[in-house]
C-alpha cells in the first residue's frame, strides 16, 4: 500500500461494479471481473462433482459443507476462493447466523487459476489460508489441465500431488472417491478444416 493511501474497507467492495469480485488483502483492494467461461466451467463442474458425493452425500461419503465463492473474513482480510469446504464435525453451526460471509476458516479451499489471478492465488492468498489454519488447498489450472494438491505443513504448504490431463485421481481430502480430471476441462476448439478438407 502506498504512502498516505488509506486502508481499503468493505465499502470499497460494495462500491464495485455489478459482477465484480472484491477481496481485501493486507489493507489493499483487489478487484476482478467475473471469470472467463472456461474458468467458470471448471469451478462449476468441480463443485457439482464434489458436492454430489461429499456435500449432500447421495451415494457418497458426505460429511462436508461445500460452498461456491464463499466470502471469508479473517480479521481485516476478505478472501473469496472459488470453492471451499468445512467438515461437518468441525462446523456444525456454520449456517446458523445470517451474515453473508464466513469467519471460520474452511478445511479445504480451491482456487481456479486464471492469468489475472494466478500470482495472487499462488502467493499471498495461499499464505493467508495457511496462516488461518486451512488444512488442504487445491490449485486448478484449466488451461494447462492440471490439479495441484497441497496439505498444510508446520512451516508452509507441502505439495502432496500434481495431476493432469485425463487422469483419474484420488486427491486429498476427497480421496475416498475417484475424480476424473478429463471431465472438468472445456473441450478444445476444433481447428477449421484446411482447403483440402472442404
Amino acid at each position: 500500500m502506498g504512502r498516505g493511501k488509506r486502508p481499503a474497507t468493505y465499502e470499497d467492495i460494495e462500491a464495485l461494479p455489478p459482477g465484480w469480485v472484491g477481496e481485501i488483502i493486507d489493507d489493499e483492494l483487489w478487484a476482478f471481473p467475473r471469470p472467463a467461461k472456461w474458468h467458470a466451467l471448471v469451478a462449476s463442474l468441480l463443485g457439482v462433482k464434489l458436492g454430489s458425493r461429499f456435500g449432500v452425500g447421495q451415494g457418497g461419503p458426505g460429511g462436508w459443507w461445500l460452498v461456491d465463492e464463499p466470502e471469508l473474513h479473517f480479521g481485516r482480510q476478505v478472501l473469496v476462493p472459488d470453492l471451499a469446504g468445512w467438515r461437518y464435525e468441525r462446523a456444525p453451526g456454520l449456517f446458523e447466523r445470517d451474515e453473508p460471509f464466513f469467519d471460520l476458516a474452511p478445511d479445504w479451499v480451491c482456487e481456479v487459476l486464471s492469468p489475472s489471478t494466478a500470482g495472487l492465488d499462488r502467493g499471498r492468498k495461499l499464505s493467508l489460508y495457511h496462516q488461518e489454519g486451512v488444512r488442504h488447498a487445491w490449485l486448478v489450472d484449466p488451461r494447462a489441465h492440471t490439479l495441484e494438491v497441497y496439505r498444510r505443513g508446520e512451516g508452509g504448504w507441502q505439495l502432496a500431488a500434481r495431476h493432469g490431463g485425463d487422469e483419474v485421481v484420488r486427491a486429498e481430502p476427497f480421496d475416498a472417491e475417484p475424480l476424473e480430471l478429463g471431465r472438468l476441462w472445456a473441450p478444445r476448439p476444433t481447428p477449421a478444416p484446411g482447403p483440402e478438407g472442404r
